[in-house]
């Protein structure tokens, strides 16, 4: 496969800043994207776009854009295709947690509407935003117009009791996918990742608070090892390749097998039978 298969074509990432937005970032610069990075935190955002603009020599528009506000996510995507010409990948990848531990009876109004916009409404609105250019685009020896990739989670595949919000919102970016592939169809194709326990700004970028939650939650990864942001890359970088131009509509685990082959997080109490 061409080394340099993104050459001359956009790519909008939402939570662009850090974790494993800022690291599809880097990887689709050293590819040849132009990018439109979206991110609410304006001084990690600009730090970010100026370290890949000079250590890849590519076009960076850094936008803040709280993702959960329609009007926010109009004028991003007005201005990002108006700076990079064309949008061929979304990767939807803008998301927040909450605090851990608090039952689905005992969420604060205010925690689930917030995790809700952002997590859920926020990447209807981005994909909404997007579409309709995205799907009249065509490119020179490219099949398709466009490709869109949304962060669901492992929790949106096995819900996860003590984050129970979090969970609900991406079950919701599972279903969201599937519609928005079964919409836009044959030519935009719509793919979710569910990622697993990985060190990001989720966990505040520590590895002990997050290995508190897996022992909490009594998990087994049969992979026996922690999740990277490289794990996340390599997944978008093949779902942003011709090589999966035939896929759509599909929740690609990237979680060492932990949701259908060893043990999801869950509050059960061993007993003896």
């Amino acid at each position: 496969m061409d080394d340099k298969f993104l050459d001359g074509k956009g790519a909008l990432i939402t939570g662009a800043a850090s974790g494993f937005g800022k690291g599809v970032a880097r990887a689709f610069a050293e590819r040849g994207a132009k990018l439109a990075l979206i991110d609410v935190n304006e001084e990690l955002l600009e730090e970010t776009s100026k370290e890949i603009q000079d250590k890849f020599k590519a076009k960076v528009i850094p936008i803040v854009c709280d993702v959960s506000k329609s009007d926010q996510v109009e004028a991003m995507a007005k201005q990002a295709y108006k700076e990079l010409e064309n949008i061929f990948f979304l990767f939807n990848n803008a998301g927040i947690g909450v605090s851990y531990g608090r039952n689905i009876c005992r969420i604060k109004e205010a925690d689930w509407d917030k995790i809700m916009g952002v997590n859920f409404k926020g990447q209807w609105l981005v994909a909404k935003s997007l579409w309709r250019k995205m799907k009249s685009q065509e490119y020179e020896n490219e099949e398709l117009s466009g490709k869109m990739v949304n962060t669901a989670s492992a929790a949106g595949i096995v819900v996860d009791p003590a984050i129970p919000a979090y969970s609900l919102t991406k079950v919701g970016v599972i279903a969201l996918t599937q519609l928005l592939a079964k919409t836009l169809a044959p030519n935009i194709t719509v793919n979710s990742i569910a990622p697993g326990f990985h060190v990001t700004g989720i966990y505040l970028n520590d590895e002990e608070s997050m290995r508190v939650t897996m022992r909490d939650g009594n998990l087994k990864i049969p992979q026996q090892r922690i999740g990277t942001v490289e794990d996340i890359v390599n997944m978008v970088l093949f779902l942003a390749s011709p090589a999966s131009n035939y896929i759509t509509g599909h929740c690609f685990p990237v979680d060492g097998g932990m949701s259908e082959v060893g043990v999801p997080p869950h509050k059960l109490k061993e007993i003896e039978y």
